[in-house]
Formats: structure tokens, sequence, C-alpha cells
């Protein structure tokens, strides 16, 4: 399950759907099958994987990485409240296993719903008191409350010098003051489709932009499930990120773009996308954001600066045009 890891919650740094070791499998027969659907997942093919993985839990309802994967390629199709259901299944199959019990924070956290990802951190920790990512994810779902909580006590009282000093600190602590990068203490943070030891880590920080803050963490979370999907090669994900109205460069087609990207995204054995300095301006409907772009695929990086145009559709925002320069 190396490479279905997906980046679900932007404004919490370094949340990652993991499946660790703990996970062992039972017969050999098991963990062929898991990865041949695995192995369809990373390739696109999540509808099939999850289809295999259906019939896979049909047969074998107490094995618990059957169930996590599902739970994981639930939450890659955006199927947050299913994914939500499974996870919370396999914690009560499987109390003492640590990972369901972080995935459900990342995807409580994606809603919103900081005490509920609280929670189910503080039950992690408890199956597993040496379980770092956790402790990590569980301090800044605690920054994140107390940011609320100023930023609710300025509305209220905007002269209130501690609270916006207090603010500040938490900004300046997660960067939010500058900019929006995948990497805390790195210019950038590789997201490949091959994540050491089998797990994948995500440090995200928010902009100081023109953009409200519920619309900037939508866009920053549309940017990284792009370029996620781009490393990973899930096609379908990749394409999904275009709106119908994407205009593609040099006056081609969309269907010729598609095709064009499909041979060039296949080819290599590997692709890796980093992004760094995230710099995102908005309005209701649509948005620009910016980046450094560094992208490798089977050789040297290529940098390049890009950025995209976005338009809101929903709660959703899609790519309308692809701009880079060297």
């Amino acid at each position: 399950m190396n490479n279905l890891v997906a980046l679900l919650a932007p404004s919490i740094a370094r949340f990652v759907l993991i499946l660790s070791a703990s996970f062992a499998f039972t017969a050999i027969a098991c963990a062929d099958e898991l990865k041949e659907i695995s192995q369809l997942a990373e390739q696109g093919q999540t509808a099939v994987a999850l289809d295999r993985v259906n019939t896979f839990i049909a047969a074998n309802p107490k094995n618990p990485q059957g169930l996590f994967m599902k739970g994981v390629l639930l939450a890659e199709q955006g199927r947050r409240e299913e994914a939500i259901r499974v996870f919370t299944d396999v914690t009560e199959k499987f109390p003492s296993l640590p990972e369901p019990y972080n995935n459900l924070a990342v995807l409580y956290a994606d809603q919103g719903q900081f005490d509920k990802a609280r929670k189910a951190l503080e039950t992690a920790i408890k199956t597993h008191p040496s379980y770092a990512t956790a402790h990590e994810n569980l301090g800044d779902i605690y920054a994140r409350m107390a940011s609320e909580a100023y930023g609710k006590a300025l509305q209220l009282d905007t002269a209130n010098a501690r609270a916006q000093g207090k603010l500040s600190l938490i900004k300046d602590l997660f960067g939010t003051g500058n900019k929006t990068t995948i990497a805390a203490n790195e210019p950038a943070k590789n997201i490949s489709a091959a994540p050491a030891a089998g797990t994948a880590q995500a440090d995200i920080k928010k902009a100081n932009s023109a953009a409200p803050a519920n619309a900037r963490d939508a866009i920053t979370a549309s940017v990284n499930k792009w370029a996620h999907a781009w490393s990973s090669k899930n096609l379908d994900q990749y394409f999904a990120s275009y709106g119908a109205s994407f205009k593609p460069a040099k006056g081609l087609s969309r269907q010729a773009w598609e095709q064009q990207r499909k041979e060039r995204i296949s080819k290599p054995e590997k692709i890796s996308v980093e992004i760094s300095d995230l710099k995102i301006e908005s309005d209701d409907s649509t948005a620009k954001a910016k980046f450094k772009q560094s992208y490798r695929a089977d050789g040297q990086p290529i940098r390049t600066s890009k950025a995209l145009l976005m338009k809101r559709d929903g709660d959703n925002w899609y790519i309308v045009e692809e701009i880079a320069s060297n």
C-alpha cells in the first residue's frame, strides 16, 4: 500500500494516510491478492481496485489489511464519509491498531471536525504510546484549535493585542505568514509515488494572501491533489483536476492534450513532483495559484515556475489554464 497515500488535510501539517508493518499478512495468498489490488490502484484503476478489495473482504472479513486498503481507496476517490465508516469499523474490530485512528483523525480534520480528530489521535496514542506520527498530528490539532479560538477572540475584540500576538505565533509556526509549501524545514518535500518505508508525509502551510482562509485551504487541497495524482501516475484523478473549460497550451484540443499527457505520464517508470513557495490569490469564483515546481522522471529534475488559473464549481476548484516559465 506504499503508494496509496492521500494528502487529506492541507491546513494541518504532516497528516498522512499510512499503513505500517503492524499489519502483517496472514497468508501468502492474501498478500499476493492485496499486492495486485494495490498495483491496480497505482495504475489509476481505482474503481477496479475497489471492486477487487470488496471481493477480497467478502472472502476474508477478518483481514485488517483489506479493510484498511478499502478505506484508503475510498478516501482517494473523495468518498470521505464512506472512508470514515470503514476506518471506524476497523477500529471496532481491531481496537489495538493505532493507524486507523490516525486516518480517522485525518478525515475529521479535513472536515474541520477538530475535536473528533483530537479524540481519535488520543486513542491512537493510548493503543501505541510510541506512535510518533499521532503525537505530532495531535500537536497540530491543538495548534489549529487554538488558532480558531484566537481568531474568534479577535473578531469579538479587534484591539486584543494578546490574542493577536498568540495568533501570530501560530501563523509563524505553520508558515502562515508568508507562504504555502509542501515542506516544513526544507525548500520542497518529495511526494513521489514511492515513499520510503511504506509511509509518506506532507507538511502543508497556509498562505497569507487575498484569498479567504476557507477558499485558500480548498485551493491548496486541489493543488496538492493534482500534484499527488501526477506523481502517482493516477491518470483519472489527474485529469479530474482540470475543469471542463480548461484551455490546453499551444492550441491543442482537449482530446489531443489528454492523449499527449497520457503518453508522457505513462512512459517513465517513476515520476516525482515537488512543489514549494505556493502563493494564492483568489476571489469567490476564480483563483491564481503560483509556485515553484521540480519535476523528475527517470533523470535530472526540471525546475520551473508555474501558475494554475483555477475556477470554483460548487465546493471544488478546477484548473482552467496552466502557465509554465523557466
